[in-house]
């Protein structure tokens, strides 16, 4: 895999992110996660939405086989990323009534399954939007202050790594399944409207004391089992990913590594890395074999077509016996041994290096 990440950031950029962090020596003290279901540890369970993941077969691989709200059957990359930096395997989420602010000095997640850079992508299945991410942030910020004193506190929100993953369901939920923004914008547009929200959003963090953000860009959308299967019914093109979509997340990926490669250069004392899964994820879709996977065009869970969240429920009676011959657990998320080795790589390619610890 050492290919994959190297062509998430332009090398003059990578090549100045080296030169200034590499020999800084900082520890990571904490994993500060934001974004949608890709890296949800559970904080749809503690809000009235339809799109939760709170039940079996969900978590089944998970420590102790209990569904957390984790769209997997195990852990997600923002466990993997903790562990690999020596601290606990796993992020919960702020919303989780069984952690505290003591849990959360070394991570924690804000992500919400479902959510977008458009707050309208929020609306759709009623979950937290990207900007209350934030206020839940700045209220966990006070808490760590009472908890730890405030300069501990200055220290851990500077010096945590700052995972985002999110862009997926603005897409996928929002612009090519209802009207509105279609009605507001061509797809390019729409592109540039959340990139606009982005740059937003990267802003507030760095105010708000994040100087190391790792930022995930979009996967291979076309491919994933959802869309194949539209894609079947639509188009009768049998188990095709749908070429436009992954052509949309590229272009997206480009405006995105564009932006972090300004941003870089205007917020003084800040290292972005573009954390970008689209080459890794797509490998493995092309190549299964090679990472010991038998399908990809369908997901584990059910038929493995369009199921997802309630949908695949315990009850269900097609539910694979072996996730870990799956790309995909349910039709629009990776299974843990796929988070794993996308988020091992990262890690292993980047993150090691640029934010050693």
């Amino acid at each position: 895999m050492s290919s994959f990440y190297t062509l998430m950031i332009p090398s003059l950029i990578l090549l100045t992110i080296l030169r200034t962090t590499l020999f800084v020596g900082a520890k990571i003290p904490a994993i500060i996660v934001f974004g949608d279901s890709s890296v949800d540890s559970g904080n749809n369970n503690g809000i009235s939405t339809l799109l939760k993941s709170n039940f079996a077969p969900y978590g089944r691989d998970f420590y102790g086989g209990k569904p957390t709200g984790r769209f997997s059957n195990g852990r997600i990359p923002p466990d993997f990323i903790s562990e690999a930096y020596g601290l606990r395997p796993f992020v919960p989420a702020y919303l989780d009534p069984m952690f505290n602010i003591s849990d959360f000095v070394t991570g924690v997640c804000f992500a919400s399954a479902g959510t977008g850079y458009d707050e309208a992508t929020s609306q759709v299945l009623s979950v937290i939007p990207l900007s209350k991410e934030i206020e839940y942030f700045k209220e966990y910020q006070q808490k760590l202050k009472a908890y730890v004193g405030n300069q501990r506190a200055t220290s851990i929100i500077s010096e945590s790594l700052y995972l985002v993953s999110i862009g997926t369901n603005d897409f996928l939920e929002n612009y090519y399944l209802l009207p509105n923004r279609r009605s507001q914008y061509n797809i390019d547009q729409y592109q540039n409207f959340l990139a606009g929200i982005a740059e937003g959003f990267i802003r507030t963090l760095y105010d708000l004391g994040a100087r190391k953000i790792s930022y995930g860009g979009l996967p291979p959308m076309g491919c994933l089992p959802l869309e194949r299967t539209t894609n079947a019914i639509i188009g009768g093109q049998g188990a095709a990913c749908i070429e436009s979509y992954n052509n949309v997340a590229l272009n997206f990926n480009g405006k995105l590594s564009g932006l972090i490669g300004k941003l870089n250069k205007e917020l003084p004392g800040v290292t972005i890395v573009f954390a970008n899964p689209y080459y890794a994820l797509y490998d493995m879709i092309a190549k299964p074999s090679i990472y010991g996977f038998e399908t990809v065009a369908v997901a584990c869970c059910s038929t493995g077509l369009v199921e997802m969240s309630y949908m695949c429920d315990q009850y269900n009676p097609f539910t694979c016996a072996d996730a870990n011959k799956f790309v995909f657990w349910d039709s629009f998320h990776p299974t843990d041994k796929t988070n794993r080795i996308v988020s091992y790589g990262l890690y292993n390619e980047i993150l090691k290096h640029v934010f050693p610890n």
